[in-house]
């Protein structure tokens, strides 16, 4: 009779372990996806940011130009 419990307490305990295990690896799972899906995001907000200040830097370039072809041409 003790044995028979000892093994059942033996099994509900591997069972619990199972679960716990099985748990823990899916939890790490979602941190690893959200810890890639935020570098990924922090990589196009990079890439992003380089492509506004250079059409932004190409606009101010442009209207200098043509100030510049402006006040050439007056004088």
């Amino acid at each position: 009779a003790v044995l028979v419990e000892a093994i059942k307490l033996y099994l509900e305990a591997q069972l619990m372990r199972a679960k716990v295990d099985s748990s823990a690896s899916e939890y790490a799972m979602r941190m690893m996806a959200m810890n890639s899906a935020n570098r990924n995001a922090s990589d196009l907000i990079d890439h992003l940011t380089l492509e506004l200040n250079a059409s932004r830097q190409a606009s101010i370039t442009q209207e200098m130009a043509e100030i510049t072809g402006g006040a050439n041409a007056v004088t």
